[in-house]
């Protein structure tokens, strides 16, 4: 027989409304655990002077959140497919809220360090269940646009969260944020409980009696080592410039702390009309030749950016917005790709596997960034901030290689499926 190409029919199919509520949730979701971690970010240079941290130090307060976050994943991951997604997705977001009301309540470097690793425990897990979720609930042809409205958590928390963090932090302090977000978050985690419909079709198919056995399988599968090395390697590059990111615009750029918020509002409101895009685009292009494009792009526009000094603030603009534009534009085909990897009685598992290394490839980076980056005080400028940019394009040729051997894996199993 022939094969059938379904895509373009199954892309155009709109989704129901049980789905769009679906979508609703776990973007909200995401906007909150997002903000809880990017909120460490902006508040860098504040934490770094009230504290008198070193680049060191902050580096491994960003580094505790991810390293604790992997290890719950892996932990979990044997487990991942043995419950109903719905109670797994209550029982971590739970936990999480109460991680991020400690992080509020820290008023020392050991506490917030404490509670950063409390929180990533059940934080770090809470994706890896939203895309096992997402990959049940729809198909491959779907994602691309899935993904686009799930990643605008990103875009909202810029446009939203960072702009009224940093703003009730210059009033309050720099705890103030993380209660914001537990006290949002607590209210989200109700509306779960209460519109979320269990998740429990894997459970039927689900031949491992052991979890342990379970998370063995699920590693052992060479097209999952594939996607999770790509996982890992596009995790390092993408967060080796987050955590100095604001120490940098406002040490080296000269940007003043109070257009932070307007610098971080343009860079999310362009996100909003981005991911949207990209994600329609990918579900009728193919997703590696966008995830090319988009790495390409984004090589160039590092390499600019982190060889800047004294910038009038509307040219940063054009350059953040330009690098969210390569980074989200990357980030969308690639996740995409990635949940079309596992069969669905490893979904949940390969998730949490991802996700963890997702976390802690972020730490290595984090901390790796802080050994690079030399600040001789806290006012004055950083400086090696531009070899974080050359060590970014060459970690991202590597992930171009690693996403080409995930596509091919993804349309060997197309081929399988559709004949």
């Amino acid at each position: 027989m022939f094969k059938k190409d379904t895509k373009k029919d199954s892309a155009k199919i709109p989704f129901t409304s049980y789905q769009k509520i679906v979508i609703f949730l776990l973007a909200i979701t995401q906007f909150t655990v997002i903000l809880d971690f990017m909120v460490m970010s902006p508040l860098g240079d504040m934490l770094m002077k009230s504290l008198t941290l070193q680049p060191k130090q902050f580096g491994f307060a960003v580094s505790a959140y991810a390293f604790s976050a992997g290890i719950s994943g892996l932990l979990t991951a044997g487990f991942a497919d043995r419950f109903d997604r719905k109670k797994l997705f209550v029982f971590f977001y739970v936990g999480f809220v109460i991680g991020t009301v400690f992080c509020g309540l820290s008023t020392s470097y050991p506490l917030l360090i404490a509670s950063r690793i409390i929180t990533g425990l059940f934080g770090g897990v809470i994706g890896s269940i939203a895309m096992a979720i997402i990959t049940d609930i729809f198909d491959i042809h779907h994602r691309g646009r899935v993904m686009g409205f799930i990643q605008m958590g990103f875009g909202a928390s810029q446009i939203l969260g960072l702009p009224i963090s940093l703003y009730i932090a210059n009033l309050w302090g720099w705890q103030s944020p993380f209660l914001m977000v537990a006290a949002l978050a607590a209210i989200v985690a109700i509306v779960v409980i209460f519109k979320l419909q269990p998740i429990t079709k894997h459970l039927a198919i689900q031949q491992d009696k052991s979890a342990f056995k379970h998370l063995l399988h699920t590693v052992y599968k060479k097209n999952y080592r594939i996607a999770f090395m790509a996982t890992a390697i596009l995790s390092i590059g993408g967060f080796m410039m987050m955590p100095f990111g604001t120490a940098f615009a406002i040490n080296n750029l000269k940007i003043k702390q109070e257009e932070l918020t307007l610098l971080y509002f343009v860079s999310g409101i362009s996100s909003l009309f981005i991911m949207p895009m990209v994600g329609k685009i990918s579900d009728k292009i193919d997703k590696f030749k966008i995830f090319i494009f988009a790495s390409v792009w984004m090589m160039v526009i590092v390499v600019l950016y982190t060889n800047l000094s004294v910038t009038p603030l509307w040219i940063v603009m054009i350059f953040n917005v330009c690098m969210m534009m390569g980074i989200m534009s990357r980030m969308i085909p690639a996740s995409a790709l990635a949940t079309a990897v596992p069969d669905m009685q490893d979904r949940g598992a390969f998730m949490s596997i991802n996700s963890s290394l997702q976390q802690i490839s972020g730490g290595i980076a984090a901390i790796f960034a802080g050994m690079i980056v030399i600040q001789k005080d806290k006012y004055s400028p950083l400086q090696n901030y531009n070899l974080l940019g050359f060590v970014i394009v060459g970690i991202s040729f590597i992930g171009i290689f690693l996403i080409y051997r995930v596509s091919q894996v993804v349309k060997a199993k197309m081929n399988e499926k559709v004949l």
